[in-house]
């Protein structure tokens, strides 16, 4: 099996690159300026030169405050880039693993989200991958959308290298504990992503094909991840550092966030035999590795 990833430096990519390099499964990950969301050439470019039996799209704008003012590119890359990958999916008869997010909801209440549950996304990120989604349910039978929530990992910017930055050059940090949702590692993701696309090309089902939600299991605040990151931190460097507790309405943003990003994994335990991991032990993991790799 040959996978073709859309999407070069971004946290799940990176994390699919290093996963398919340990099991020699061949996988190429094209990002700009060559391949382009914006640029339906340079997608027919890389789907017919590496000729794969699967296609992810891990590629997004994800600036989710930036977004408020840049409505049209958001939508342009998340919901017009989506449909036109669809497009060039179906034409070669290419099944489609596209990521989404939490956001397409409104965040409220404290159940976890279901697949089939109302969307309503409340700021302008969260829209655009919803017209996204849209787009490929519309173009591409062969399609698996992918949401998760408060994705970090080794690579790239996220909460957990942040709350390092801040425990080294602040030794402190003021952190919401009112949203709460499932912190997901993005290795995780890879590792579900590969699973997925085996068995697509194992066992061919169309029943396989849908929305599914996949993150790590427990649902805290971000102030109580932030506890344990910290808590990792000051076991390995011997120091203390101050944790702030506060409301969302202390951080005021331009986009507002969803208060609940819990999703329900249960359809893709059963569909896929996926196993969520528990969220602490993989945040301390990727503390641990970064500490040594000398964040």
């Amino acid at each position: 099996m040959t996978l073709l990833c859309i999407g070069k430096s971004g946290q799940v990519a990176t994390a699919l690159a290093e996963r398919t390099r340990a099991l020699e499964t061949p996988c190429k990950c094209l990002g700009r300026p060559d391949t382009d969301l914006q640029d339906r050439a340079s997608l027919e470019r890389a789907i017919d030169s590496v000729r794969p039996n699967f296609v992810i799209n891990a590629a997004a704008y994800t600036a989710v405050d930036a977004a408020e003012t840049n409505r049209d590119v958001a939508f342009a890359i998340n919901a017009d880039g989506a449909a036109t990958l669809a497009e060039l999916c179906v034409a070669r008869d290419l099944p489609l693993l596209h990521l989404s997010t939490d956001y397409v909801f409104a965040g409220e209440g404290d159940e976890a989200y279901r697949e089939e549950d109302p969307v309503a996304p409340i700021n302008i990120y969260g829209a655009s991958k919803l017209a996204g989604e849209i787009a490929i349910k519309e173009h591409l039978q062969q399609h698996i959308i992918l949401r998760t929530s408060w994705v970090y990992s080794p690579f790239g910017t996220n909460f957990v290298r942040t709350m390092l930055r801040l425990a080294k050059d602040k030794g402190a940090a003021r952190v919401v504990d009112d949203q709460i949702g499932s912190p997901t590692s993005a290795l995780d993701i890879a590792d579900v992503i590969l699973q997925i696309a085996d068995r697509v090309r194992e066992a061919p089902d169309d029943a396989l094909f849908g929305t599914y939600h996949y993150t790590a299991s427990g649902a805290v605040s971000w102030a109580d991840v932030a506890d344990l990151i910290f808590e990792t931190y000051e076991q390995r460097m011997g120091c203390k550092i101050g944790l702030q507790p506060i409301p969302s309405s202390d951080y005021p943003t331009p986009a507002k966030r969803p208060l609940n990003s819990r999703l329900d994994t249960t359809k893709i335990e059963r569909t896929f035999d996926v196993k969520p991991y528990d969220w602490t032990a993989r945040v301390r993991t990727t503390v641990n590795r970064l500490i040594d790799e000398g964040l």
